[in-house]
């Protein structure tokens, strides 16, 4: 059994299927369930070489804290112990940190059913980089339509 899971969430539909994942695997509140909103800087500033406006970010984190509120309230709504990480940086910087730092068992993400999963390991995405570099168990959860249909 997994003691402590990390769930990297964003908001989008995706990013709840990842919280729906952590409601399967902790099966109560001897599991801590780590919930990781990460606030990144907008890819735009950063590939101009330009500064990120303090507006900028601050608007994401509010946001990012509305989401991680929300998603907090359904983790602890189905019984489970939820600690929140509000954390600004890459994506993949930050859940290596988080997964070493904390002790983490299993690493769940939302997977986007936009592009195949085989095209975004070949070219490099951002699962493919993570997956290479957390040491734990990491859990890719995506939507399933024939899964919903039932």
């Amino acid at each position: 059994m997994y003691r402590k899971i990390l769930v990297a969430y964003n908001g989008p539909p995706e990013s709840r299927l990842a919280l729906d994942e952590a409601i399967r695997f902790a099966p109560d509140a001897s599991v801590e369930v780590h919930l990781a909103g990460i606030v990144h800087y907008p890819s735009a500033y950063l590939l101009a070489g330009e500064y990120v406006p303090e507006v900028t970010l601050a608007d994401e984190r509010e946001h990012m804290e509305a989401d991680l509120k929300n998603a907090h309230a359904l983790l602890a709504g189905n019984g489970l112990t939820v600690i929140d990480h509000l954390v600004v940086g890459e994506p993949v910087d930050v859940l290596t940190k988080l997964v070493a730092e904390l002790g983490i068992d299993l690493l769940i993400l939302g997977h986007p059913r936009s592009k195949s999963f085989a095209l975004r390991w070949w070219r490099g995405s951002v699962d493919a980089v993570l997956i290479e570099r957390v040491r734990c168990s990491v859990l890719v959860a995506a939507d399933d339509p024939a899964r919903r249909a039932r």
